[in-house]
């Protein structure tokens, strides 16, 4: 009858073995006696249990896992990068390297949200919704909240721990609810950014741990900071989170600029090695609207005064008027302003005057420009915006007046 439980021991640890005994037989221990053999399976029958846990979870672990790619080498100094635009008029204030290819690091929170606050409008989600926390999420690295596999979480919680803590765990919760995988919400992330008009943007992972693929450049950041806000005005007003609690351990936000630079009420701050000290920035003043990015900073404290700087030297170039159509999409058709439409339609134009402007110069132009009437007129717009703002010769006869 012993012989019969240590088997069934044995078999309930999922090992790939036979029973106990025909083991035991194996290993030649088939002439010990009976009393002998007994002895020898109660030592091995947890070793070989241990063995089968210890497999299991080997199995698991990311130290198993193909270690990942060094994006760039210890003396890697990220580039820097930055832009300013006037949300009321769609003009660009300020521009450096604004279209050269970044990574994004924990910028790619403000996609991840767009995408959930999506879910929440749509009524597929609400805040009380309780999301399964997976083994996968639970064991990633290194910006953690704690949260324990096969726990639950609310979205309410999640959505102040993305836009304060950055917890790549809590990331990685929402992207395997809405997209099944890290990878999958990764392509929706992606496909929403075209659909924005982000055109130098891709998504590889829901983290914004480094990756050679995942990109953005400061001018797309600047049209999500924009986005997020018009479409979501409601949802938008967690990222002005200052802190808030979670299992009795408070959490604060890290944009250090929310609640000492008048006017700024988000969006997100951002940093890997690979990706430097990043910052969005939106700041409401005096019936003012801009949102700034700074890619690239040396330290938070290099970041933070940059955009002060950038801040402070241009809000008073903004409008007080909108001009332009607010930045929204619906069922993946794009309403763009019509500054940043006429820059995106602009570069696809065979005219090369056009095709090299820089987006700032063609913001400036745009109050002024002048069209004809050619015989043969298309939409200036196109498929990339439903606003009628101006027509576009497929001849070129546009008259622009300097």
């Amino acid at each position: 009858m012993r012989r019969v439980d240590d088997d069934r021991a044995a078999a309930k640890t999922g090992a790939n073995v036979v029973s106990a005994r025909r083991w035991i037989t194996s290993l030649g221990f088939a002439q010990i006696s009976p009393r002998h053999r007994l002895r020898v399976a109660g030592l091995l029958i947890p070793l070989m249990i241990a063995s089968a846990g210890w497999n299991e979870t080997q199995a698991r672990s990311p130290r198993n896992e193909p270690p990942k790619r060094v994006v760039h080498g210890p003396n890697y100094r990220p580039p820097y990068a930055a832009i300013v635009v006037d949300d009321k008029s769609g003009f660009v204030l300020h521009e450096v390297g604004a279209d050269q290819p970044r990574h994004p690091a924990s910028l790619t929170r403000v996609m991840m949200l767009y995408v959930l606050f999506e879910q929440l409008v749509d009524g597929n989600l609400n805040l009380n919704t309780l999301l399964l926390i997976s083994f996968r999420a639970a064991l990633l690295n290194p910006t953690m909240l704690g949260l324990k596999a096969h726990q639950t979480i609310n979205i309410e919680d999640v959505t102040k721990v993305l836009v304060s803590k950055s917890a790549n765990d809590a990331a990685v919760v929402v992207a395997e609810a809405i997209g099944g995988s890290e990878e999958e919400f990764a392509k929706l992330m992606t496909l929403k950014a075209r659909t924005l008009g982000m055109t130098s943007t891709t998504y590889v992972n829901a983290s914004g741990l480094p990756a050679e693929e995942q990109i953005t450049t400061a001018r797309d950041q600047a049209i999500l900071g924009r986005a997020v806000q018009h479409r979501f005005p409601g949802y938008y007003q967690y990222f002005a989170t200052p802190s808030f609690h979670y299992r009795g351990a408070e959490i604060r936000n890290h944009n250090s600029l929310l609640g000492q630079v008048r006017g700024v009420d988000g969006i997100k701050t951002g940093y890997t090695e690979a990706s430097g000290y990043n910052l969005v920035s939106s700041v409401h003043r005096d019936e003012k609207h801009i949102v700034a990015v700074v890619l690239g900073g040396t330290s938070n404290e290099a970041r933070d005064a940059r955009m002060r700087q950038l801040i402070e030297d241009h809000i008073s170039l903004a409008s007080t008027q909108r001009t332009v159509p607010i930045i929204v999409e619906r069922n993946g058709q794009r309403i763009a302003d019509g500054g940043w439409a006429l820059y995106l339609t602009a570069r696809r134009l065979e005219d090369a005057w056009w095709r090299y402007q820089s987006p700032s110069r063609v913001a400036r132009l745009y109050g002024n420009l002048a069209w004809k009437s050619p015989d043969e007129a298309v939409r200036l717009i196109g498929g990339v915006s439903n606003q009628n703002v101006a027509t576009w010769s497929a001849r070129g006869s546009a008259s622009v007046p300097f």
